[in-house]
């Protein structure tokens, strides 16, 4: 009997690096990767850095050339949208009304932008970014585009202030809570980027939200807070968080909560079907929390754990969460998980533009977050996946040396 395989729905990184890997794993049967765009499967951090900015263009932001797909024998079905899985029969519907089989499942759906439910925010000129086609619409308005206001202050917003800012537009970022970035990274850091901004020309609006969005002709020219300000703008890009893509899994009776739920083998209730990245809910040990990460390393690194597994080896996803983002010419990488953290501390100096600060939790390093510090980020994801131990009295201490602690043998 021919082997139906595995089916990989959706074409984003985490969709793309399952296929890649299990061929990589020696995986011989058919792989099928469906996505609901028309694009091959391509990077989206740039979207909001390089190719919003003009440095980067379609072809350099594909995750490969179509060759690649046709040389390891995946069968890559772009613009079909997924309309069921029916996990009793595996097999998934196409809304075309084609059906599929499959052996193993893996839902890589991503997530969705989440929407401002206010008035006017249907306007003309009031723009989401997560797709290739929103990245090539935004550059197109961005081109004409006076006045812009980002409402959202977190990485994609302030990415996307970073760029609007530096192609000479006036910037206004309206952030409803009370500091840039507040739910990831610490006080400090919040008021290192406001100044990073604030020194672009970029004017940063904390503890306001947005309540109505007014137009003329049909388009965005203005929108009001909720303190009565009204703020001209003729480009308003919206950047208040995503929503996971469960509907599918819902339908098919499998467990959802804040993503689909998953395992340490990132399967779902049905052994046979998986979920990863930005749609999925796993248990994470430097959390000791079920979480769902948004990040590029998140998808990448489960897209290989659920590879490895159907190629025999059932892997356990332990990886470590590290993110990153370029606003300007400043570079933030952050590793581990902070939430929870009960005390900071900083290595370097604001004021230098070169800072570092470690979270702990009972005395115990949790996280580290890193401007312009590469190295420090570097020992940090070591010292954190090894669970090395290190009191905030060396992490604050420039002469206490990193790098030979990471370097040590995790003990047993």
């Amino acid at each position: 009997m021919t082997s139906a395989g595995t089916v990989i729905i959706g074409t984003g990184l985490a969709g793309f690096q399952t296929a890649a890997s299990l061929r990589a794993e020696s995986y011989q049967e058919p792989i099928t990767l469906i996505g609901e765009e028309p694009h091959i499967p391509y990077q989206r951090p740039p979207l909001s850095k390089g190719f919003a900015l003009g440095t980067q263009d379609r072809d350099s932001i594909e995750l490969r050339p179509q060759k690649f797909y046709q040389d390891h024998k995946i069968n890559l079905i772009t613009g079909q949208r997924v309309a069921a899985i029916q996990p009793v029969e595996r097999h998934i519907q196409l809304a075309s009304g084609s059906r599929i089989p499959y052996d193993k499942l893996i839902l890589a759906v991503g997530a969705s932008n989440r929407l401002l439910p206010i008035p006017g925010a249907k306007l003309d000129g009031v723009l989401y970014l997560r797709s290739l086609d929103e990245a090539i619409a935004l550059k197109e308005c961005l081109a004409t585009a006076k006045n812009v206001a980002v409402i959202g202050g977190g990485f994609v917003g302030l990415e996307l202030a970073a760029v609007a800012s530096s192609l000479g537009k006036s910037v206004t970022v309206i952030e409803a809570l009370p500091r840039l970035m507040s739910r990831v990274v610490a006080p400090i850091i919040s008021q290192y980027f406001v100044d990073l901004h604030s020194g672009r020309g970029v004017k940063v609006i904390c503890g306001a939200s947005v309540t109505e969005i007014a137009g003329v002709s049909g388009k965005a020219s203005s929108l009001a807070l909720n303190d009565g300000t009204q703020i001209d703008a003729d480009l308003i890009l919206v950047g208040i968080g995503v929503v996971p893509n469960v509907d599918l899994t819902r339908d098919a009776g499998l467990p959802v909560s804040n993503g689909i739920a998953v395992n340490e083998h990132l399967q779902t209730q049905d052994e046979n079907i998986f979920a990863i990245g930005d749609c999925a809910e796993h248990p994470c040990s430097f959390a000791n929390a079920r979480l769902r990460l948004e990040s590029v390393q998140n998808a990448a690194d489960q897209a290989q754990c659920v590879a490895a597994t159907i190629a025999g080896k059932e892997e356990i996803y332990r990886a470590l969460p590290w993110f990153w983002t370029d606003q300007f010419d400043i570079k933030l990488q952050m590793a581990g998980i902070s939430h929870g953290h009960d005390r900071i501390v900083t290595r370097g100096h604001r004021e230098t533009g070169k800072l570092s600060v470690f979270y702990f939790k009972q005395n115990r390093l949790i996280a580290v977050d890193s401007i312009n510090r590469p190295l420090d980020h570097m020992l940090g994801r070591k010292l954190l996946a090894a669970g090395t131990a290190l009191t905030p009295e060396q992490a604050t201490d420039e002469n206490f040396d990193l790098k030979t602690l990471a370097q040590k043998p995790k003990s047993t």
